[in-house]
C-alpha cells in the first residue's frame, strides 16, 4: 500500500501515469531537483502524518518507500 501511494503521490506531482514510474527509479532519472525533492516529501509527510528526514539516502523512489514503512 505504500508503494502505491507513493508512486502515486509522484505520478500527480510529475503529471504523469503512476505506470511510468518504477520503484528502482532515482529522483534523478525522473528529473527530479532538490526543489522537487523537498516539495515531494512535504506532500508524503501530509499524506502519510509522519516526519522524514531529507537524507543522501534517499536516492530512488524504493529509498522513500522503505523509510515510510519504517516509520508507519
Amino acid at each position: 500500500m505504500v508503494k502505491e501511494k507513493v508512486i502515486a503521490i509522484l505520478a500527480e506531482y510529475k503529471d504523469c501515469d503512476a505506470e511510468d514510474i518504477d520503484a528502482a527509479q532515482s529522483f534523478e532519472e525522473l528529473k527530479l531537483d532538490s526543489l522537487d525533492t523537498v516539495e515531494i516529501v512535504m506532500n508524503l509527510e501530509e499524506a502519510f502524518d509522519i516526519e522524514l528526514k531529507i537524507t543522501e539516502d534517499l536516492k530512488t523512489v524504493q529509498d522513500v518507500i522503505d523509510a515510510i514503512e519504517k516509520l508507519v
